[in-house]
């Protein structure tokens, strides 16, 4: 080697110094095998909560829940559209308050993975992009392009310096330990070719030139720059590997279940295979899991996107909508991670190995030079059992489950044997003094005020309303002669409309004349009917109606909606007349809008009529009454099933859009928790409403004197809604009579008990209510559901006796499932369980 060399050698020197000198001092890194934290290897569990789908007063009981649920991580996106409303003009109040957000994940000892993307996708509104971003000249979203480049940049850039300036991120001590650039990009990159590639080096660059001091990653991006690290985000991820060795193997969305559309059935995942994916990506190397959703709670006002997404976000989620916990997933999934915490020095420290045990069988090993030892047994058969041998031991699998061994001997759960209790809930109506006491303003369908604008032809809805309104008018005159042969025949002539969607409402000469809409898979529509024109002038007002602006796909610069043509009038004489290019008056927006009859001071400033009104359901009628808060703490909703398609507001704050008209379609059968998943396996709600109750936060009410303000588009009936709050009406629980359990298995590790202690069957009903009846209970070999338990051919005559001795008047209680608190073995040498159902009141 030649002198001439030194310098680069010297070079080589100071950048691998350089780089070993970050990475001692870097707080949090990553390898091959996990997220380091501090200098320890961490198998992390984390759960998104998306802080604008709930109020700042539920926030420390979610992320309270979610450590007490086993998290260490708290995700979420960032909505730029709610932040950046105008442009240039921030906001950060209210339930967009993302500092007071993390500071409360930080004062409960968790994490947080912010996904600042901006892009977010998650079923909202435009994807999170504010509409006023696709007005920019020159504009194109997400590619190679300098306009979208430098405002995607700026946001980004404000958000960071908002989080040092906080001192938030875990490198100034902060919790934020990881954050993410962009969000699914991979399979636009693919579809834009060229300019894609560019944007994702672009977009990495960028994002690590921020300098957060802690990773990044990119979600469903093969091709992550680096350091960038690449996740996997869907049902299951254990097939993922990162596209570089050093890279850990991370799930940032574990879909917990799916969202709701208006007109779609409600899916729902069990808790089994929630658990056997979790589990499986975890003996496949995993080392860092994000359930999506851990709350998914409520799309409140216009945020929905899709179109036609529903205002619930409750996606199935260990906490539901309203908060409560959803059980048994719940508590199955916190049981997991405990397994999987008693593992983790074997995990992130051993070497693998993977040994079959049959056909569809096989055991993970994980061995480390310190001692530690874990397994995970896995069946992927998803009708038998299976009886496997390991490690001079057996092992007796269910289908389509993985036993974990946190010492490679004692199974201390199993992904099919759930031992957390269930829970069935109710929404009883809230007693009111006299209900609710309708008052009414009938929208005028043919009105033309001062905002009101005539152009010749067709315009776009997005590009007229700019998104400040889901309605657009389209008004214009039809002259129909004298003489026209459908005047004495009786015939109606047909008003064909071709719409981009989402809904259309038709007023013939001020009259509701029909209605159509689209859906989520095809968001156009035409509406084809006969109208009751007659002689002279008649006025045709279209008013189109968006449900949400789209969330996912390329070019969303280019996405249109609203009544884009051809309207046309056929059966006339002279055939059919082409309406769309005709002058047609527009105008943005309902009147009660503009008016802001939703709000204290709009609703006093108009006359509201009482009873007829009320009684006639009149299609685009605004409907108002004053209640006072409910006692207690239970969640509240607003029960519509008996109105159409609108909007709700309280004291001025929008719980959403309702659409209980719109009816569920689909196939709900009864489902096997085993064998894969998808969002249309198991399903609820067909024939019936899609989302049937609306979510009023308690923080949204005053002692007295609340504002309810309803706009009803269709004709629904307001004397049939009601407030109702959510709670439980029955627990249950289903153990097996030597399942494996934590407690038993440290019981037996510690020294403590010699032999396999029995598991015990726990039950417990929400704040303030108690035990008051005991539904059904059977030691033996029951059958059936939580909510609809049957005897089966084995059954123990004293099974009631334990629990009404035990639990009834107890808000919670344990019984120990043994034959002796029965009444004795029924059926001897046959393997037994209990199934109990108590309820709650």
């Amino acid at each position: 080697m030649g002198l001439k060399n030194l310098p680069v050698m010297w070079h080589a020197l100071l950048v691998l110094l350089g780089l070993w000198v970050c990475s001692v001092n870097a707080s949090v890194s990553y390898d091959e095998r996990a997220i380091t934290i501090n200098g320890q290897r961490r198998i992390l569990l984390s759960g998104s909560i998306h802080y604008p789908r709930s109020s700042p007063e539920m926030w420390p009981d979610l992320i309270q829940k979610a450590k007490e649920g086993g998290l260490d991580v708290i995700q979420t996106y960032v909505f730029w559209n709610g932040h950046e409303p105008s442009q240039g003009e921030y906001y950060f109040g209210g339930n967009y308050d993302i500092v007071k957000f993390i500071n409360l994940v930080k004062q409960a000892g968790l994490y947080v993975h912010l996904r600042i993307g901006p892009y977010v996708c998650a079923e909202w509104n435009f994807g999170g992009f504010p509409v006023w971003l696709k007005y920019i000249p020159g504009i194109d979203f997400r590619t190679d392009n300098e306009p979208f480049k430098y405002q995607m940049q700026k946001f980004t850039k404000k958000i960071v310096d908002m989080m040092k300036a906080e001192s938030l991120f875990e490198s100034q001590g902060g919790p934020i330990i990881l954050s993410q650039i962009e969000n699914e990009y991979g399979p636009m990159e693919y579809e834009l070719g060229a300019a894609g590639q560019s944007y994702t080096e672009w977009a990495a660059n960028m994002a690590v030139g921020l300098g957060t001091g802690v990773p990044w990653v990119m979600c469903k991006q093969d091709d992550a720059p680096d350091p960038i690290i690449n996740t996997c985000n869907g049902f299951y991820c254990d097939y993922f590997s990162p596209n570089k060795a050093y890279k850990p193997k991370m799930w940032t969305e574990a879909w917990t279940g799916w969202f709701t559309e208006f007109g779609g059935p409600v899916p729902h995942r069990p808790a089994q295979d929630m658990a056997f994916s979790v589990a499986r990506f975890i003996q496949k190397g995993g080392s860092f899991i994000n359930y999506y959703m851990y709350h998914g709670g409520t799309n409140f006002g216009r945020t929905s996107g899709g179109p036609f997404i529903a205002t619930s976000y409750d996606y199935d989620a260990p906490l539901d909508e309203y908060g409560l916990l959803r059980q048994p997933k719940w508590g199955h999934l916190k049981d997991l991670h405990r397994a999987i915490k008693l593992c983790e020095p074997a995990l992130v420290y051993g070497d693998p190995n993977v040994i079959p045990l049959g056909n569809y069988q096989e055991a993970h090993v994980f061995k480390s030079n310190y001692g530690a030892c874990a397994a995970f047994l896995a069946n992927y058969d998803r009708n038998s059992y299976a009886k496997v041998s390991f490690g001079n031991m057996h092992y007796n699998l269910p289908p389509w489950s993985i036993s974990i061994l946190p010492d490679c001997k004692n199974t201390v759960y199993n992904t099919a044997r759930v031992g957390a209790q269930s829970a069935q809930m109710k929404m009883p109506p809230v007693p009111l003094h006299g209900g609710f006491s309708w008052k009414a303003f009938d929208e005028e369908a043919s009105s033309i005020g001062d905002s009101s604008f005539t152009m010749t032809g067709l315009l776009e809805q997005i590009n007229t309303t700019r998104d400040a309104s889901d309605y657009l008018w389209y008004m214009t005159d039809v002259t129909i002669d004298s003489n026209e042969g459908f005047l004495r025949s009786g015939y109606h002539p047909v008003l064909y409309v071709s719409s981009a969607g989402h809904a259309l409402h038709v007023f013939v000469n001020g009259q509701f004349s029909g209605t159509a809409y689209g859906s989520l898979e095809f968001p156009k529509l035409t509406f084809s009917q006969g109208l009751n024109l007659r002689a002279g002038v008649n006025q045709i007002s279209l008013l189109s109606v968006a449900v949400g602006l789209p969330n996912v796909g390329p070019h969303f610069e280019t996405w249109n909606a609203g009544v884009l043509g051809p309207v046309t009038l056929s059966g006339l004489d002279e055939g059919r007349r082409d309406l769309s290019w005709q002058k047609w008056t527009y105008k943005i927006g309902l009147e009660g809008e503009a008016l802001s009859l939703h709000s204290l001071s709009g609703s006093s400033s108009v006359e509201w009529v009482e009873g007829s009104l009320v009684a006639r359901k009149q299609p685009l009628t605004w409907y108002k009454t004053t209640f006072n808060a409910p006692y207690g703490n239970s969640p509240l909703a607003l029960d519509m099933g008996s109105m159409g398609k609108g909007q709700i507001w309280i004291n001025g704050q929008g719980v959403g859009r309702y659409w209980p008209a719109y009816k569920a379609s689909g196939n709900c059968v009864e489902c096997s928790y085993a064998g894969t998943y998808d969002e249309k396996k198991c399903i609820s709600n067909c024939g019936d409403a899609s989302q049937r109750w609306y979510h009023v936060p308690r923080s949204w009410l005053n002692p007295t004197g609340n504002l309810l303000v309803v706009l009803e588009e269709l004709g629904g009936d307001p004397n049939g809604i009601s407030l109702v709050r959510r709670e439980i009406d029955s627990v249950c629980a289903y153990i097996y009579e030597w399942q494996p359990t934590l407690v038993n298995w440290q019981m037996q590790a510690s020294g403590k008990v010699n032999k396999p202690l029995r598991p015990k069957a726990h039950l417990s009903c929400g704040p303030g209510q108690k035990i008051s009846s005991i539904k059904f209970a059977s030691f033996g070999t029951p059958e059936g559901s939580c909510g609809s338990y049957r005897q089966g051919s084995c059954h123990a005559f004293h099974s009631y006796d334990a629990f009404q001795r035990l639990c009834v008047g107890q808000n919670s209680c344990s019984v120990t499932v043994a034959p002796a608190m029965f009444g004795g073995d029924p059926c001897p040498s046959v393997m037994k369980w209990l199934a109990v159902e108590a309820i709650c009141s």
